[in-house]
C-alpha cells in the first residue's frame, strides 16, 4: 500500500537533489522531491555555500576600502549593525529558495515536506512536518517509486569532548551570526574553517586556529598555500600547527579549551566563541538503506558506478553520500547523469578533474594534479608559474603577490592540473578545468588570445613561461629553466 506513486523519488533537496528532480521532470518523468527542511536548497544554499559567501563579500568590501587609505581614499572606522547584516544574508537565501520552489511547480515536481527512509527497494517512508524545521511530526505518507536517487548530503563531524554549549558551534551555528566574538578558536584548519575565521576577524574578533596535521589547508600545493598564509597573519594570534584541542569546559565567561601537541599552549586558553570544523560525514546510515538493500562502505558512503547506480540498479546515489569531493558542484554534475540514466538514456559521470576553492582572502583555487601529488606518486611533471608581481592588472588591484601555476604532464605535454592564489581565482579557475577536460597542451592555452589587461591573462602567461617564450618576465633559455 502506497500514499504517492511515481517514476523517481529523489531523497534531498539540496544542489544535487532538486537538480536530479528538475532534470527528470525535464526528460518527462513523474518526480517526487522529500526534503526534511522548509526551504530547498539543503545546506549549501541555505546555512553553507551561498550565505558564507554573501558574507565573505561584506568582509572582503570592508577590508577593501580600509586598504585604499594609502590610495588616497581614507573612511571612519566601520559601524556593524549584526541585524542587519543577517537581514541581507537572509535575503540572499530567500531570493534562491524561492526561485528553486517556483522551478519546482513550473516542473510539476511534487515536494514532500519530511524525513525519508526506506521501507524496502520500491517504498520510502516519509515522516512528514508542517514546514518548519522545528516542527513536530504529523503524519507519515508512503512513497512507491520505480526509481530513486539518494541525495541526503553530510553532515558536520562532532568532537565528543566538546561539551553542549551556545558558544561552541559549527559552521551553520557560525553563520548565525549572533555576536561578534573577541576572541575564537577555530579546530580544524580546512577550508570551513577558514573561511569563518576570515568573516569574524573582518568584524573585529581574533582568531586562534589549531591543526593536527603540519599545514593549513590541506589540497593545494604548499608554494600557494604560503602566499596566503602571509597575506593572513594579521588575522590569527595563534597557528598551532601539529597540535590538538583535547578537551573544553565551559564556564560563565568562556570556553576554556586544553590543548595537546607541538604548538599548544602550557596552560588552558579562554574563548568567547569555538567553531567546530573537523571536516564532515556522509548521512547514508540515516536513511535506512539496508532495508532497500543497498550497500554502504566503512565509512557511510554508498558505492556507485559511472552511471551512479548503487549495488541495487534502479536506486542510485550522488553527491557528498556518494563519495569524495564533497562539493556542491560534483553533485549537480552527478545528479545529471543520475537522472538521465533513470529516464532511460546512456549517460556517465566521466569527469577528469574537479575544481576546489577556498573564498579566502586571497582565494585559492586548484584543480587536477598538484605538485605533491605528483612526487607522492612518482610521476612526471613540468610547471609553468607566472608570478602577479609582472601583471600589470594585479599591481592596480594591490594583489601583486599572487601567482598563477599550471602543471603539465612531462611526456604527454598536457595540461594536468593547475592553481590560483589571489582575488577571483575561483572565477578565473574554469578555463583551467576546461583546458584539462579537452586536453590542452601549452601551445593552445598560451596561443589563445587573452584580454589585457585583466588577471584572467596570467593563465596564457603561465603557458607561455612553461614554453620559454613568455616576455613579460625576464628572457629564458629553455623550458628547464622555468621547472
Amino acid at each position: 500500500m502506497s500514499d504517492m506513486e511515481c517514476d523517481l523519488v529523489v531523497l534531498g533537496a539540496g544542489p544535487g537533489g532538486y537538480s536530479a528532480a528538475f532534470r527528470a521532470a525535464d526528460l518527462g518523468l513523474r518526480v517526487v522531491l522529500v526534503e526534511r527542511y522548509s526551504t530547498l536548497g539543503g545546506v549549501c544554499l541555505n546555512v553553507g555555500c551561498i550565505p558564507s559567501k554573501a558574507l565573505l563579500h561584506v568582509a572582503a568590501v570592508a577590508e577593501g576600502t580600509a586598504a585604499l587609505a594609502s590610495h588616497g581614499f581614507a573612511f571612519g572606522r566601520p559601524q556593524v549593525d549584526l541585524g542587519k547584516l543577517r537581514n541581507w544574508r537572509d535575503k540572499v537565501v530567500g531570493k534562491l529558495t524561492g526561485g528553486l520552489a517556483g522551478m519546482a511547480r513550473s516542473r510539476k515536481v511534487d515536494v514532500v515536506r519530511g524525513v525519508g527512509v526506506f521501507v524496502d527497494a520500491y517504498h520510502l517512508e516519509v515522516a512528514l512536518t508542517a514546514g518548519d524545521r522545528a516542527a513536530e511530526v504529523a503524519e507519515k505518507r508512503t512513497v512507491c517509486f520505480k526509481h530513486c536517487i539518494i541525495a541526503v548530503g553530510s553532515r558536520a563531524v562532532r568532537l565528543p569532548f566538546l561539551p553542549d554549549d551556545p558558544r561552541i558551534v559549527s559552521s551553520t551555528g557560525a553563520l548565525a551570526l549572533r555576536e561578534v566574538p573577541a576572541r575564537m578558536l577555530v579546530i580544524g584548519g580546512g577550508i570551513v574553517g577558514l573561511e569563518m575565521a576570515t568573516i569574524y576577524s573582518a568584524l573585529g574578533a581574533r582568531i586562534d586556529v589549531v591543526e593536527a596535521l603540519d599545514g593549513l589547508m590541506q589540497g593545494p600545493d604548499r608554494d600557494l598555500v604560503k602566499i596566503w598564509e602571509k597575506r593572513n597573519t594579521h588575522r590569527f594570534d595563534r597557528i598551532m600547527l601539529r597540535t590538538k584541542a583535547i578537551s573544553a569546559t565551559a564556564k560563565p565567561d568562556g570556553i576554556w579549551v586544553s590543548f595537546a601537541g607541538d604548538a599548544a599552549p602550557t596552560e588552558p586558553e579562554r574563548y568567547d566563541l569555538v567553531l567546530e570544523s573537523m571536516g564532515r560525514v556522509p548521512n547514508g546510515d540515516r536513511i535506512g538503506a539496508d532495508k532497500a538493500g543497498v550497500v554502504l562502505s566503512d565509512k557511510g558512503f554508498i558505492p556507485v558506478d559511472r552511471q551512479m547506480r548503487t549495488n541495487v540498479p534502479h536506486i542510485f546515489a550522488v553527491g557528498d553520500v556518494a563519495d569524495t569531493p564533497m562539493l556542491a558542484h560534483k553533485a549537480v554534475h552527478q545528479a545529471h547523469v543520475a537522472a538521465e540514466v533513470a529516464a532511460g538514456r546512456e549517460s556517465f559521470f566521466d569527469t577528469r578533474a574537479i575544481p576546489s576553492v577556498a573564498y579566502t582572502d586571497p582565494e585559492l583555487a586548484w584543480v587536477g594534479l598538484t605538485e605533491d601529488d605528483a612526487m607522492k606518486q612518482n610521476i612526471a611533471i613540468s610547471v609553468g608559474r607566472f608570478p602577479w608581481a609582472a601583471s600589470g592588472r594585479a599591481i592596480v588591484n594591490g594583489c601583486d603577490d599572487g601567482v598563477t601555476k599550471l602543471i603539465f604532464g612531462k611526456e604527454s605535454g598536457r595540461l594536468v592540473g593547475g592553481g590560483i592564489v589571489g582575488p577571483h581565482a575561483g572565477d578565473m579557475l574554469g578555463e583551467i578545468v576546461l583546458a584539462i577536460e579537452m586536453g590542452a597542451d601549452a601551445i593552445d592555452i598560451g596561443k589563445t588570445v587573452h584580454p589585457h589587461p585583466t588577471l584572467g591573462e596570467t593563465i596564457g602567461m603561465a603557458a607561455e613561461v612553461y614554453e620559454g617564450i613568455c616576455t613579460d618576465l625576464p628572457p629564458q633559455r629553455n623550458k628547464s629553466e622555468v621547472l
